[in-house]
Parts: structure tokens; sequence; C-alpha cells
């Protein structure tokens, strides 16, 4: 029995709904979720007026992709980070660069908690803002075994960053690393 043969067409058009969901982001990002529409996010990503339409019918579904790919993002970099996490103060301090690092970047952080509100109200849009959050609580977890630390993080980050949005000098990383310290002091 012979594999199928793939023409490429399969590709181009993964690649080709990749670039619509980037570009829905930069959307988000600009105008905010209700700037998103098929002919803002095709115009965004230099594609026919048509495109978006065609690889995502809804603008739900456009919006579904947007959050997946922002929050599994942000999850994967927490979870790298959290594994090479040995519970040290040094490494709070690598938490704390990564904070100032998103936080310097204000609209793909706006767009961020746009879509995590928007998955505050969309129950089926939950499981990409809970994979971040379980990953920030693994992170959590390697400096305390207690449950309420572990909450108080995962509330002081989101906390942190958000506020960040109201500023026009966001914290930088010793702000943030003087936060991580207080909160997740190493237990005795």
């Amino acid at each position: 029995m012979t594999e199928p043969t793939t023409d490429g067409r399969l590709a181009k058009g993964e690649r080709r709904k990749q670039e619509l969901i980037e570009a829905t982001l930069r959307v988000v990002a600009r105008d905010g979720v209700a700037g998103v529409s098929h002919r803002a996010v095709a115009a965004e990503a230099d594609l026919p007026p048509t495109a978006a339409a065609y690889h995502f019918k809804r603008i739900d579904d456009l919006l579904t992709g947007a959050l997946t790919l922002c929050m599994d993002e942000a999850a994967e970099r927490m979870r790298r980070l959290a594994a090479a996490t040995d519970g040290s103060l040094d490494d709070l301090r690598a938490m704390a660069r990564l904070m100032a690092r998103v936080a310097r970047d204000p609209a793909m952080l706006r767009a961020e908690y746009e879509l995590f509100l928007l998955a505050a109200r969309r129950p089926e849009l939950r499981p990409p803002a809970q994979r971040w959050l379980t990953a920030l609580a693994d992170f959590a977890r390697c400096y305390t075994s207690s449950p309420v630390r572990v909450q108080v993080l995962l509330g002081t980050v989101d906390g942190l960053l958000l506020q960040a949005l109201l500023t026009d000098r966001p914290p930088s990383a010793d702000d943030y690393e003087a936060v991580l310290r207080e909160v997740l002091r190493p237990d005795h």
C-alpha cells in the first residue's frame, strides 16, 4: 500500500489559516475584539477579502483560533520556565524578566486579555486560557505546596500585567522580581 502524495494544497491551506489567525491577533491588539471581521482580518494578512471567510466560516472561529494561539504560546513559555526551575530565587528572576518582556508589548498584552475576557463569557473558549493558568500554577508549585499561595501567584501575575497596561512606563524586571520574591518565598 502506498502513502497518498500531497500536492502542497493542504500545506498551503494550513499556512494561510495560520496567517489569518496571526492577523486576527494583530487586529484584536489594535482594534479590540469588536474590530474583528473577515474583511479586516484578510486585509491585515494582505490576502483577498474572501480568504478569511473561506477558511473560517464564523468570526467566532477566527477568535477561537487567535485565543488558542496566544494562550498556548504563553502556556508553552511558562511550561518551559517551570521545567527549568529548581525553586531557586534565580529562577524567579527569569520569571520576572519574562513578565517585563510581555509588558513591553502592550498591544499584544491587550489582545491576550481581550481574548481572555472573551473566554470568560464563552465557556467553550476556556480550555486555552485554562492551559495558561495551569502552566503558571505548575511554576508556582516549584516554590510552594500551599494551594493558597499558588492562587495568590495566579492573581498577582494577571493583576500586575493588567496594571502594566495602565502605565506609561511598564514595570521593570526588578519590580516584578520584588513582588515574586514576596509571593513565592521558598517554603521552609
